[in-house]
Protein backbone atom coordinates (compact mmCIF):
# COMPACT_ATOMS: atom_id res chain seq x y z
CA UNK A 1 0.00 0.00 0.00
CA UNK A 2 1.14 3.49 -0.88
CA UNK A 3 1.36 6.51 1.35
CA UNK A 4 -1.48 9.33 0.03
CA UNK A 5 0.83 11.70 -1.72
CA UNK A 6 0.50 14.54 1.51
CA UNK A 7 2.12 12.54 3.68
CA UNK A 8 5.69 13.81 4.15
CA UNK A 9 8.73 11.43 4.17
CA UNK A 10 11.18 11.76 7.33
CA UNK A 11 13.83 14.25 5.78
CA UNK A 12 17.48 12.58 5.67
CA UNK A 13 19.48 13.65 8.81
CA UNK A 14 21.59 16.50 8.17
CA UNK A 15 25.16 16.15 7.68
CA UNK A 16 27.73 16.29 10.24
CA UNK A 17 30.06 19.44 9.11
CA UNK A 18 32.89 18.42 11.14
CA UNK A 19 35.34 15.65 12.23
CA UNK A 20 36.92 15.39 15.94
CA UNK A 21 39.58 12.57 16.02
CA UNK A 22 40.70 11.98 19.69
CA UNK A 23 43.78 10.11 20.78
CA UNK A 24 43.16 8.11 23.81
CA UNK A 25 46.11 7.81 26.34
CA UNK A 26 47.12 11.68 28.27
CA UNK A 27 44.25 13.18 25.72
CA UNK A 28 40.86 11.59 26.68
CA UNK A 29 42.43 9.89 29.87
CA UNK A 30 44.96 11.56 31.96
CA UNK A 31 47.82 9.23 31.88
CA UNK A 32 48.56 6.23 29.77
CA UNK A 33 46.74 3.11 30.14
CA UNK A 34 49.06 0.61 29.99
CA UNK A 35 50.99 2.38 33.05
CA UNK A 36 47.48 2.42 34.86
CA UNK A 37 46.64 -0.97 34.52
CA UNK A 38 49.99 -2.09 36.15
CA UNK A 39 48.24 -1.33 39.37
CA UNK A 40 46.07 -4.27 39.15
CA UNK A 41 49.83 -6.08 39.47
CA UNK A 42 50.37 -7.87 43.06
CA UNK A 43 53.57 -5.73 43.24
CA UNK A 44 52.10 -2.95 40.94
CA UNK A 45 55.23 -2.77 38.56
CA UNK A 46 56.71 -4.83 35.90
CA UNK A 47 60.24 -6.85 36.80
CA UNK A 48 63.10 -5.28 35.06
CA UNK A 49 63.88 -8.18 32.37
CA UNK A 50 60.31 -7.44 30.93
CA UNK A 51 61.14 -3.60 31.44
CA UNK A 52 63.67 -4.21 29.65
CA UNK A 53 62.85 -6.40 27.01
CA UNK A 54 60.94 -3.31 24.93
CA UNK A 55 62.53 -2.37 21.40
CA UNK A 56 61.95 0.83 20.33
CA UNK A 57 59.09 1.06 17.36
CA UNK A 58 57.67 -2.26 18.51
CA UNK A 59 55.51 -1.33 21.77
CA UNK A 60 52.33 -3.09 20.76
CA UNK A 61 54.91 -6.62 20.59
CA UNK A 62 55.78 -5.85 24.73
CA UNK A 63 52.46 -4.66 25.56
CA UNK A 64 51.37 -8.50 24.12
CA UNK A 65 54.31 -9.43 26.64
CA UNK A 66 53.45 -7.44 29.23
CA UNK A 67 49.99 -8.72 29.34
CA UNK A 68 50.78 -12.27 28.76
CA UNK A 69 52.96 -11.82 32.22
CA UNK A 70 49.96 -10.33 33.84
CA UNK A 71 47.77 -13.57 33.10
CA UNK A 72 50.53 -15.34 34.78
CA UNK A 73 50.49 -13.54 37.92
CA UNK A 74 46.80 -14.43 38.26
CA UNK A 75 45.31 -10.90 37.32
CA UNK A 76 41.84 -11.21 36.69
CA UNK A 77 39.61 -9.24 33.81
CA UNK A 78 37.58 -7.84 36.87
CA UNK A 79 40.45 -6.47 38.03
CA UNK A 80 42.53 -5.03 34.69
CA UNK A 81 38.43 -3.53 34.09
CA UNK A 82 38.10 -1.70 37.77
CA UNK A 83 41.99 -0.23 37.16
CA UNK A 84 41.14 1.17 34.06
CA UNK A 85 37.03 2.68 34.48
CA UNK A 86 39.22 4.85 37.61
CA UNK A 87 41.53 6.01 35.51
CA UNK A 88 40.84 10.16 35.20
CA UNK A 89 39.63 12.30 32.37
CA UNK A 90 42.17 14.78 31.25
CA UNK A 91 41.53 18.55 32.75
CA UNK A 92 37.78 19.47 30.96
CA UNK A 93 37.55 16.57 28.78
CA UNK A 94 34.06 15.73 30.53
CA UNK A 95 33.20 19.39 29.57
CA UNK A 96 34.13 19.06 26.15
CA UNK A 97 32.32 15.39 25.77
CA UNK A 98 29.30 17.90 27.15
CA UNK A 99 29.59 20.29 24.34
CA UNK A 100 29.59 17.98 21.37
CA UNK A 101 26.89 15.87 22.64
CA UNK A 102 25.00 19.15 22.77
CA UNK A 103 26.24 19.58 18.99
CA UNK A 104 25.88 16.29 17.86
CA UNK A 105 24.50 17.31 14.14
CA UNK A 106 27.66 19.37 13.65
CA UNK A 107 30.28 17.10 15.07
CA UNK A 108 30.83 14.28 14.00
CA UNK A 109 33.91 12.22 16.18
CA UNK A 110 36.49 9.42 16.19
CA UNK A 111 38.99 7.83 18.35
CA UNK A 112 43.09 6.77 16.98
CA UNK A 113 44.73 5.24 19.76
CA UNK A 114 47.31 3.42 19.96
CA UNK A 115 46.26 1.47 22.92
CA UNK A 116 43.57 -1.27 23.06
CA UNK A 117 39.73 -1.60 22.19
CA UNK A 118 39.23 -3.25 25.24
CA UNK A 119 40.78 -0.36 27.58
CA UNK A 120 38.95 2.02 25.39
CA UNK A 121 35.69 0.68 24.96
CA UNK A 122 35.87 0.00 28.72
CA UNK A 123 36.89 3.77 29.88
CA UNK A 124 34.07 5.36 27.50
CA UNK A 125 31.51 2.99 28.61
CA UNK A 126 32.31 3.99 31.95
CA UNK A 127 32.54 7.75 31.27
CA UNK A 128 29.15 7.70 29.64
CA UNK A 129 30.07 8.59 26.46
CA UNK A 130 30.85 5.89 24.35
CA UNK A 131 27.47 6.64 21.99
CA UNK A 132 29.50 9.93 20.76
CA UNK A 133 31.89 8.34 18.76
CA UNK A 134 31.32 6.70 15.47
CA UNK A 135 34.36 5.36 14.93
CA UNK A 136 37.17 3.91 16.98
CA UNK A 137 40.51 3.16 15.36
CA UNK A 138 43.11 1.41 17.59
CA UNK A 139 44.90 -2.16 18.06
CA UNK A 140 41.92 -5.29 18.70
CA UNK A 141 42.27 -6.36 22.45
CA UNK A 142 40.09 -9.08 23.90
CA UNK A 143 39.64 -12.19 26.71
CA UNK A 144 40.24 -15.91 25.41
CA UNK A 145 38.93 -18.65 27.04
CA UNK A 146 41.65 -18.83 29.59
CA UNK A 147 41.26 -15.10 30.90
CA UNK A 148 44.07 -13.67 29.39
CA UNK A 149 43.96 -10.01 27.64
CA UNK A 150 45.27 -10.50 23.97
CA UNK A 151 46.37 -7.51 22.23
CA UNK A 152 46.88 -7.94 18.47
CA UNK A 153 48.61 -4.96 16.14
CA UNK A 154 46.09 -2.88 14.57
CA UNK A 155 47.68 -2.68 10.61
CA UNK A 156 51.19 -2.90 8.97
CA UNK A 157 52.17 0.30 6.84
CA UNK A 158 54.78 1.34 4.78
CA UNK A 159 55.32 4.54 6.62
CA UNK A 160 59.13 4.74 8.49
CA UNK A 161 58.23 7.34 11.21
CA UNK A 162 55.62 5.43 13.09
CA UNK A 163 55.58 2.24 15.22
CA UNK A 164 55.09 -0.96 13.07
CA UNK A 165 51.45 -1.54 13.85
CA UNK A 166 49.99 1.90 13.75
CA UNK A 167 50.36 5.16 11.48
CA UNK A 168 47.93 7.45 12.27
CA UNK A 169 47.91 9.47 8.84
CA UNK A 170 46.78 6.15 6.73
CA UNK A 171 44.02 5.88 9.39
CA UNK A 172 43.23 9.54 8.71
CA UNK A 173 43.34 9.60 4.99
CA UNK A 174 41.45 6.37 4.36
CA UNK A 175 38.31 7.44 6.73
CA UNK A 176 37.90 10.95 5.33
CA UNK A 177 38.23 9.04 1.59
CA UNK A 178 35.88 6.48 2.99
CA UNK A 179 33.65 9.11 4.34
CA UNK A 180 33.35 11.41 1.79
CA UNK A 181 32.31 8.52 -0.22
CA UNK A 182 29.14 7.55 1.95
CA UNK A 183 28.56 10.86 2.38
CA UNK A 184 27.64 11.32 -1.69
CA UNK A 185 30.94 13.18 -2.54
CA UNK A 186 30.81 15.75 0.40
CA UNK A 187 34.34 16.38 2.34
CA UNK A 188 34.23 17.52 6.39
CA UNK A 189 34.45 21.56 6.18
CA UNK A 190 37.52 21.30 8.79
CA UNK A 191 39.12 18.49 10.74
CA UNK A 192 39.96 18.93 14.24
CA UNK A 193 42.52 16.38 15.63
CA UNK A 194 43.30 16.10 19.30
CA UNK A 195 46.40 14.53 20.67
CA UNK A 196 49.65 14.49 23.07
CA UNK A 197 51.63 12.16 21.75
CA UNK A 198 55.18 11.74 19.29
CA UNK A 199 52.46 9.77 17.22
CA UNK A 200 50.05 12.26 16.74
CA UNK A 201 52.44 14.34 14.46
CA UNK A 202 51.99 12.01 11.63
CA UNK A 203 48.47 12.35 11.02
CA UNK A 204 48.78 16.24 11.65
CA UNK A 205 50.83 16.43 8.52
CA UNK A 206 47.63 15.38 6.66
CA UNK A 207 45.69 17.97 7.75
CA UNK A 208 44.94 21.04 5.92
CA UNK A 209 45.33 25.48 6.26
CA UNK A 210 41.18 25.27 7.48
CA UNK A 211 42.05 22.27 10.04
CA UNK A 212 43.27 22.32 13.64
CA UNK A 213 45.52 20.64 15.41
CA UNK A 214 45.03 20.79 18.96
CA UNK A 215 48.68 19.49 21.23
CA UNK A 216 48.11 18.95 24.74
CA UNK A 217 50.64 22.29 25.61
CA UNK A 218 54.27 21.11 26.78
CA UNK A 219 53.73 17.42 25.67
CA UNK A 220 55.55 15.67 22.73
CA UNK A 221 53.72 16.75 19.92
CA UNK A 222 52.95 20.33 21.12
CA UNK A 223 57.36 20.50 21.51
CA UNK A 224 57.66 18.81 17.90
CA UNK A 225 55.16 20.77 16.41
CA UNK A 226 56.88 23.96 17.58
CA UNK A 227 60.28 22.44 16.29
CA UNK A 228 58.41 21.55 13.20
CA UNK A 229 55.96 24.25 12.43
CA UNK A 230 56.83 24.90 8.49
CA UNK A 231 55.79 21.88 7.86
CA UNK A 232 52.52 22.14 9.35
CA UNK A 233 49.29 23.67 7.46
CA UNK A 234 46.75 23.10 9.59
CA UNK A 235 46.07 25.75 12.85
CA UNK A 236 47.51 24.88 15.78
CA UNK A 237 45.68 25.79 18.98
CA UNK A 238 47.55 23.93 22.63
CA UNK A 239 45.37 23.23 25.14
CA UNK A 240 45.95 22.44 29.11
CA UNK A 241 42.22 21.95 30.00
CA UNK A 242 39.44 20.51 27.31
CA UNK A 243 37.53 24.30 28.11
CA UNK A 244 40.23 25.58 25.77
CA UNK A 245 39.04 22.91 23.18
CA UNK A 246 35.69 23.79 23.60
CA UNK A 247 36.59 28.14 23.08
CA UNK A 248 38.07 27.43 19.63
CA UNK A 249 35.23 24.96 18.52
CA UNK A 250 32.62 27.93 19.80
CA UNK A 251 34.48 30.48 17.94
CA UNK A 252 34.59 28.51 15.27
CA UNK A 253 30.99 27.76 15.01
CA UNK A 254 30.27 31.39 15.25
CA UNK A 255 31.81 31.40 11.79
CA UNK A 256 28.67 29.64 10.24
Amino acid sequence: MTAPPNVMQAAAPQQQRFLVLFDFDETIINESSDDAVLRALPGQQLPDWLKNSYREGHYNEHMQKVLVYMAEQGVSKDSIQSVVEKIPPSPGLMNLFQYLQSHQQDFELAVVSDANMYFIETWLERAGVRHLFRKIFTNPASFDATGRLVLLPFHSHLCSCCPDNMCKQVILREYLAGRQKERGGAPFQRVFYIGDGANDICPSLALGPRDTAFPRRDFPMHRLLQAQAAKFKANVVPWVSGEDIVDCLKKIMEER
